[in-house]
């Protein structure tokens, strides 16, 4: 163990490491669980934090259970880490990272423990194929925060790019960001595609198989890998819209596939649990009748449609927006008391993208639409805002264009409102004035 604790810090050393968005904490009183979809860069947003820190060698530990050297020890080895550090360095540790904490037999009451002392930052990564946060939180009692770590966003993607600039950019710069959002649009965030040049479809194809075969069978013991294969290819071909169960369910039945409707329901359950895809809920006051809708879905990173999909990045992009603002939001919903929706109106049949719910108050209205000037903006998007505003009581209205800037003040049959239009890319990197 002594040996494995100074080789790891070595190697961690040695890494390159890009930098992540990741908002860790100072705190003692509580783990810190990183979860994310498979290979979105959760052990590497650790490694980020400990070189940004500057951590010594004789302020942490870093232990990965599924490290062969650690999974060849007895567990009794394993747990007194902290004794070996201590032997090394002659101090305790101040931090403690545990990386595939699933791999540790009887991980629960070891952990448990450790928070109890209350002398240690504690890390956490867990499998989401083995082990959900909730698990975590639940052994844990409660004495754990969840931080998520979701494939490259565009600001972490445009610095890697070395063409992240702040405000005011000239006509150049800008250029170069929306070029580089295109691309973006157009692949991936996943950092193996981006940083270490894997060819994207082979990722992707790889990735899907390893979702289907891997985490969902080992997971949930799945029988029909067939039928799982093709539930996840109709969520992947649905993103960005509304997605009925009872529609596969009955493409499904028609072809053949003999597969119970409860089953849909679950298999959308675990992709929600894998982080790999999400529901997004009609919004209505009444809970129930939210909980009961048919939901859109949404994907943890746009190239699993790029690279899943037969159609054309044109025909795709005003959704891969989409689903990128969506991602944006789900992340601020895990950091921030905020819950996210979309808005139907069932008399005129409009909708509004996203709306942003604070405790029991809506403050924001959404839409994103693929246009660079006014006249390219759909007014059945404006009026569908203008509805909801009045709807649901929220000034704060707001339209996501591709490359039109600009606040209007829109009338429509009585109705009035001051809309925001605001560019893709200044929204992304927060260069949009409030």
């Amino acid at each position: 163990m002594r040996r494995y604790l100074i080789d790891k810090k070595e190697d961690i050393k040695e890494l390159e490491v890009k930098e992540r968005e990741i908002g860790f904490f100072e705190t003692r009183s509580v783990a810190q669980t990183i979860i994310g979809p498979r290979r979105a860069g959760k052990s590497f947003s650790l490694f980020f934090w400990i070189k940004k820190k500057k951590l010594r060698d004789e302020d942490y530990i870093f232990v990965n259970f599924e490290d062969d050297e650690i999974k060849n020890m007895k567990r009794d080895e394993k747990v007194r880490c902290i004794e070996a550090h201590l032997e090394i360095y002659g101090k305790e540790p101040k931090y403690l990272f545990f990386d595939e904490i699933q791999e540790l037999e009887r991980w629960e009451s070891f952990l448990y423990s450790l928070v109890e002392k209350r002398r240690y930052a504690i890390f956490v990564t867990g499998s989401t194929s083995k082990i959900s946060s909730k698990e975590i939180a639940s052994e844990l009692r409660g004495r754990c925060i969840t931080k998520v770590v979701f494939p490259l966003n565009f600001r972490e993607y445009i610095k890697i790019m070395s063409e992240y600039h702040t405000a005011p950019l000239s006509s150049r710069k800008e250029n170069i960001i929306k070029h580089r959002l295109k691309t973006y649009l157009n692949s991936s965030g996943f950092p193996q595609i981006v940083i270490d040049g894997l060819p994207p479809k082979l990722f992707i194809r790889e990735y899907i198989s390893t979702v289907v075969f891997r985490d969902l069978v080992e997971k949930y013991h799945i029988d029909s890998l067939s039928n799982a294969r093709y539930f996840l290819g109709r969520v992947v071909a649905a993103y960005g819209n509304r997605f009925s169960i009872n529609k596969v369910y009955n493409e499904m039945k028609s072809s053949g596939m003999k597969v119970g409707k409860g089953v849909l329901y679950n298999y959308l359950a675990y992709l929600e649990d894998l982080l790999i895809a999400f529901s997004l809920r009609k919004f209505s006051y009444s809970e129930r009748e939210s909980q009961v809708s048919i939901p859109k879905v949404f994907l943890c990173d746009h190239g699993l449609a790029n690279y899943f999909m037969t159609t054309r990045f044109s025909e795709n992009i005003g959704r891969n927006m989409e689903n990128v603002v969506f991602i944006e939001l789900k992340k601020e919903s895990f950091e921030k008391d905020i819950e996210i929706f979309y808005y139907h109106d069932p008399l005129q049949q409009y909708e509004v993208d996203f709306v942003v719910k604070e405790g029991m108050e809506v403050k924001q209205l959404i839409q994103v639409c693929y246009a660079s000037n006014f006249d390219e903006v759909e007014h059945r998007e404006l009026r569908a805002l203008l509805r909801a505003k009045d709807v649901l009581n929220c000034r704060n209205l707001l339209v996501i264009t591709w490359d039109y800037e600009d606040t209007r003040e829109i009338r429509w049959f009585g109705r009035t409102g001051k809309i925001r239009f605001v560019p893709l890319w200044k929204w992304l990197l927060n260069l949009a004035k409030a």
